[in-house]
């Protein structure tokens, strides 16, 4: 694997139990290439107590029975290795890397596209404004036939082949065919860099409160923040309402910025130690822009790593309101090892620690599956559903008590327990209701029949007041659902009614307004969302 450098790095949980985020700590980048290296099957020295493990790989080289590619032999050894550490140690091929710098660096060199593959045909549903598809005149509602002139419709294609098509080298040509209505044109798209925004949401919730939703904490999302928090407050914003949720964390130094938004000066917000590593204090400065307005953090399950850092400082500090369920529990601190080829190791070397002192990391000792599978059997065991007054009895060591500001009792492992507790509605949530989400019958409805048979919309606010989901569209969803073999009846969907058609609101605006749209229109019913306004009366 050649010579590597070191950047550190905490990955943040998330993505199932495959590690693909990451949570840069600081700019420090130490390189390793300054003592010479011997060869190594390895492709880096381990030392002297690395020779059984070079001899065996030496042994299967030169002696197995049948052809094996050294490569593939090594990084199944590097991952039984790290297995064996912690959920967060993980070794990251040279394409997983990438993917994950990509992310959280929230730029790729393409052409400015979001699409949703629909009865195995690319459907164009959002065209980046000012983007290299936008000049080339592609438009929301094409639908890709061919890439290159490799073809991408009436074909099992995975999203990974498409990426792979659609990006490249900046400045570089994309030959796309489209089908637009009747017609068939060509476009000619010239590669660029796109720039993706971890922000995906803010607008004001009524004249006072605004809210901001973000996905990941990216290398520009403190700046990115910055401006849309300054446009809110133009706009009237005294409250905010922060959405953590479903976000699984990202840059540290994106963490810190953010909460800098909302702390006073000196003020503690996060510290990193290590056996290795000597303890790091990170404090806010005096050039927060929001000190004084109420606040209210939304975190659910799968909100981890660097958005628990910020929910912890703010509950720590007693800034704000946290809102939600029980936070994922990620508290550990990785730092990343890129190897000459690309690929990279990712190795726990510190915990961090909430203002208070307290680790919300929590425990790994059965093993991976259990550890990633803890969130699924909240659900299992009524955690996700109750109404949280008691959890904390049951959830946290209470021998070890932690205090915020004034002297409330906080308890460390296991998350963060949000100061309001806000259960899954089962009501309309079956499991009916997931099955028509992860399938994609809710997509093909919309972008199949609901967008053809419905006139466009001039905002989200029209599309929340006037699309209601009729008898109709129940007999179009069970139909929809039979030719994916899934049986379900027309009674079953009535049970989820009004979810449903929420949903469907949402993707109708994430169609014609994007992300902003969409959330505008999931909010409309949300029950965190409610009880933040209740806060900020």
């Amino acid at each position: 694997m050649g010579s590597f450098t070191r950047k550190n790095l905490s990955v943040a949980a998330g993505y199932a139990a495959v590690l693909v985020a990451g949570l840069l700590l600081g700019p420090r980048i130490t390189s390793y290439d300054g003592s010479p290296r011997k060869k190594s099957l390895l492709g880096f020295e381990l030392g002297d107590r690395s020779d059984k493990v070079e001899e065996v790989l030496q042994i299967i080289n030169e002696n197995y029975v049948d052809s094996v590619t050294i490569d593939t032999v090594q990084n199944m050894a590097i991952q039984e290795i790290l297995k064996h550490l912690d959920p967060h140690s993980a070794y990251l091929a040279p394409s997983e890397a990438q993917s994950l710098t990509e992310d959280l660096e929230g730029n790729f060199d393409g052409i400015g596209i979001e699409y949703y593959i629909l009865n195995d045909t690319l459907l164009v549903t959002s065209v980046s404004p000012g983007g290299p598809a936008s000049k080339a005149g592609l438009k929301h509602g094409d639908k890709i036939l061919s890439i290159n002139k490799h073809q991408v419709s009436g074909i099992k294609i995975t999203p990974k082949k498409i990426v792979e098509q659609i990006r490249g080298k900046k400045g570089t040509p994309v030959e796309i065919l489209v089908k637009r209505d009747t017609t068939k044109r060509n476009f000619s798209v010239l590669r660029q860099r796109i720039v993706v925004s971890s922000i995906d949401a803010a607008y004001m919730l009524n004249e006072q409160n605004g809210y901001i939703k973000i996905s990941k904490f990216g290398a520009h999302t403190d700046e990115d923040f910055a401006a849309q928090l300054q446009r809110l407050q133009k706009l009237g914003m005294k409250n905010l309402v922060l959405d953590l949720r479903d976000n699984g964390g990202g840059y540290l130094s994106a963490a810190t910025g953010l909460a800098d938004e909302f702390l006073k000066n000196n003020e503690l917000i996060v510290y990193t130690e290590g056996l290795h590593e000597p303890r790091t204090d990170y404090f806010a400065s005096s050039k927060g822009n929001f000190e004084q307005g109420k606040l209210v953090v939304l975190i659910d399950e799968n909100t981890a790593s660097a958005s628990e850092i910020v929910a912890g400082a703010i509950q720590d500090l007693e800034r704000g309101t946290i809102i939600g369920r029980r936070s994922f529990g990620k508290g550990l601190v990785q730092e990343q090892f890129d190897f000459g080829d690309g690929s990279a190791l990712n190795l726990t070397i510190a915990r961090y620690y909430t203002a208070s002192g307290r680790s919300i990391q929590k425990s790994y000792k059965k093993g991976n599956e259990a550890y990633y599978g803890e969130v699924g059997n909240r659900y299992k065991n009524g955690e996700l559903v109750s109404d949280g007054k008691n959890l904390s009895d049951t959830l946290f060591d209470k021998k070890k008590t932690f205090t915020t500001k004034s002297g409330k009792v906080l308890y460390g492992g296991g998350g963060i327990m949000p100061d309001i507790y806000v259960p899954v509605d089962t009501s309309g949530f079956t499991n009916v209701y997931y099955a028509l989400g992860t399938k994609g019958i809710l997509n093909d409805l919309v972008f199949n029949h609901l967008v053809k048979a419905n006139p466009k919309y001039n905002s989200s606010e029209e599309i929340v007041k006037s699309f209601r989901l009729g008898d109709q569209e129940i007999k179009k969803i069970v139909q929809l659902a039979a030719a994916k073999k899934i049986k379900i009846t027309e009674k079953q969907v009535e049970i989820s009614r009004k979810e449903i058609e929420t949903q469907i609101k949402a993707l109708f605006a994430r169609y014609y307004f994007g992300d902003e749209g969409y959330y505008k229109a999931l909010n409309s019913g949300d029950q965190a969302i409610a009880r933040s306004l209740e806060v900020l009366k």
